[in-house]
């Protein structure tokens, strides 16, 4: 099939509601849990604000609009290669310099629902992912991998998504091992439906916070606070994932969607 033919093939299928498209990002809002950072590494995000500028009213007669205050990792967000250390120096790391064709890929939905819920610090290794690929097909280069948790439904309540206690956050996510060999697929980029792509003990690992640390040095990318996995087969869908064109942007609030075939 021609590419045209393709593309003429998709779009019937879109407005035939045989492709359905899935909202894989969280509302954006003052009440959007952010994430907390111990105060001797970092300052936090501030938390987000929304700004009437005008509503139908004297500062603006017939139109409403507001302005925002937000940190670029807030709520369902886009992580660049720029946002750490280890990925400070490519020309194309950051929002405004990535390729747009990167935006759009295939995912690969790793279920570790039942796993995750039974153990809160539970972590994805290389030898996971291999099984999962034995069963449902190779990981491909350019291909996003996510790890499906249905942790996003605790989003509704900061503390609960958070899930810190004295020991510090509890939260599940990848091995040091799992990143490594995700790397070495070729894949583009890692997401995870916590408040960030590493799991809540990864400050301890070696590197600390792998899923950063290693996949931004590698220059690929990383999407945090994912919802609605659960709705996505283990393999099929397309992820479209596409930052705000924020100048030397490290990242960006970002409403994620996947292109899902319907059963």
């Amino acid at each position: 099939m021609k590419s045209n033919e393709a593309l003429g093939a998709l779009a019937d299928l879109l407005l035939s509601g045989s492709v359905e498209v899935v909202d894989l990002a969280a509302v954006l809002g003052p009440d959007t849990p952010l994430i907390k950072l111990p105060p001797e590494l970092a300052v936090d995000t501030p938390k987000i604000e929304i700004h009437k500028i005008s509503a139908y009213d004297d500062k603006g007669p017939w139109w409403a609009w507001n302005w925002l205050k937000l940190g670029e990792h807030s709520g369902t967000h886009f992580d660049a290669p720029r946002h750490w250390i280890t990925g400070k120096d490519y020309s194309d790391g950051s929002t405004d310099t990535i390729a747009p064709q990167n935006f759009v890929a295939p995912v690969n939905v790793i279920d570790c629902s039942k796993q995750s819920s039974a153990d809160h610090d539970y972590l994805l290794t290389a030898e996971d992912v291999k099984a999962w690929e034995a069963e449902h097909g190779a990981i491909r280069p350019g291909e996003w991998v996510v790890m499906r948790t249905d942790w996003y439904k605790r989003n509704g309540s900061e503390a609960e998504f958070l899930n810190a206690n004295e020991t510090g956050p509890h939260a599940p996510g990848p091995s040091v091992d799992c990143i490594e060999y995700i790397i070495s697929t070729g894949a583009i980029g890692w997401g995870s439906e916590t408040i960030g792509t590493d799991a809540g003990q990864a400050g301890g690992m070696e590197p600390p916070f792998p899923a950063h640390s290693l996949m931004h040095k590698a220059n690929r990318y990383g999407l945090a606070s994912l919802c609605n996995l659960d709705k996505l087969p283990a393999k099929g869908a397309i992820l479209i994932a596409a930052p705000l064109k924020i100048e030397n942007g490290t990242g960006s609030p970002c409403r994620v969607l996947a292109l899902v075939p319907k059963a």
